[in-house]
């Protein structure tokens, strides 16, 4: 029951888009068939509407090819799909897509749980295939933006699996948490954007792209394309920025060097960390009132939840 106007579906929704939200497991699971909506979708799920096959876990190009025939062809929309098919456990067991892609990895020189969890990544590549291909049969996909980006680190692998893919031991305390965002459309060049952006400078990111109205002011996050200094928040206040890395847990700081690298024996000058750590505090500070005292209703009018 909190208004949360930057969401990107009460974003688009405000400018007449049909916002739809699908998801392929339990639609009611962490309470989404009341949050979805608040987030401005329309939303269905297993058990809501959403008839693909109930095991663990569910198929994401199942869940695709059940759902274009809702959007495409009715510009403008804006699409949210939560993908279930690359969850763990990583076996050939207890993961039906793992199993369902056994053979395509057979020949891979990796454990079982590393060969699980590409096989069942696999069922995600053939649904954004399928997206992929069924825009450009409708010509719609050169108009259409993907944005991709995973909600937290495989942890149903051990840490000597996910080293077995980054090929060293993994650093637990900040590149265990290392992530891709895509951002993809048909017709433009690629990039790499190597600068720090963590998941909140998400909507930030894509609300400039698109030309939409927003206030930097009242979010958490930074667009990445922009000129401001990338700061990384985690939950227990570490941080890492251009300048370097900052442990909140053991109170030690690294320092980077112009390259980005590691400069070993070197820590962050103290005052730098303070500063760094005021902002962080007042980011999460403000975030919390935001939630608590409902702040955004006090300055932005709240418009009608999508029905289309």
């Amino acid at each position: 029951n909190r208004w949360l106007p930057f969401t990107m579906g009460n974003q688009f929704s405000k400018l007449d888009y049909r916002t739809l939200a699908y998801h392929n497991h339990y639609a009611e699971y962490y309470g989404r068939t009341t949050s979805h909506p608040n987030l401005g979708y329309k939303y269905k799920g297993l058990g809501t509407g959403l008839k693909v096959k109930e095991q663990w876990p569910e198929s994401d190009l199942e869940m695709i090819d059940l759902t274009t025939g809702e959007f495409i062809g009715q510009e403008p929309w804006h699409v949210y799909y939560m993908t279930v098919s690359g969850h763990k456990n990583y076996n050939w067991a207890g993961q039906m897509m793992a199993r369902r892609h056994k053979e395509d990895v057979a020949d891979l020189d990796m454990s079982e749980g590393c060969k699980a969890y590409v096989a069942c990544n696999m069922e995600l590549d053939l649904a954004m295939g399928l997206l992929v291909e069924r825009l450009k049969d409708a010509g719609e996909l050169e108009n259409t933006v993907f944005v991709i980006s995973g909600d937290h680190y495989p942890y149903g692998l051990t840490y000597e699996e996910i080293s077995e893919f980054l090929g060293h031991p993994v650093e637990t305390e900040f590149e265990l948490f290392k992530s891709t965002l895509i951002i993809w459309t048909s017709d433009m060049e690629p990039e790499t954007v190597t600068k720090y952006a963590s998941t909140i400078d998400i909507i930030p990111t894509i609300s400039n792209l698109f030309g939409l109205e927003y206030d930097s002011r009242l979010l958490s996050g930074r667009d990445i394309f922009s000129s401001q200094e990338p700061l990384v928040m985690f939950s227990d206040r570490s941080f890492i920025t251009k300048e370097g890395r900052y442990n909140a847990r053991t109170k030690t700081s690294e320092n980077f060097d112009e390259e980005g690298n590691l400069v070993l024996g070197e820590s962050l000058p103290p005052e730098y960390v303070d500063y760094v750590n005021n902002i962080i505090s007042n980011r999460f500070y403000f975030a919390k009132l935001i939630l608590e005292e409902d702040y955004y209703k006090y300055i932005i009018p709240r418009w009608p939840a999508p029905v289309r």
